[in-house]
C-alpha cells in the first residue's frame, strides 16, 4: 500500500516518535504512518457536526 500525497517523510515521523520517547527505525515508521494514512483516509472531518464521521467506503457486503 503506497500514499502517494504524504505530507511527512519517514525521517520526520522518526524524530517526532523519539521526542516521545518512542524508538522506531524506518520500516516500523513506515508501518505507522502507512496505517495513520489509511485511517486518515476512512475518517472524514464533518464541519457542520464538528465530528469525525466514518467515511461511507467500506469493503464489508450489506445483507439486504
Amino acid at each position: 500500500m503506497s500514499f502517494i500525497d504524504k505530507k511527512i517523510s519517514v525521517k520526520r515521523a522518526v524524530l517526532l516518535l523519539a521526542k516521545r520517547g518512542i524508538l522506531v527505525d524506518d520500516d516500523e515508521a513506515v508501518v505507522i504512518l502507512n496505517f495513520l494514512y489509511l485511517v486518515a483516509k476512512t475518517y472524514q472531518y464533518d464541519s457542520n457536526l464538528g465530528a469525525v464521521n466514518l467515511n461511507k467506503k467500506s469493503n464489508y457486503k450489506k445483507i439486504g
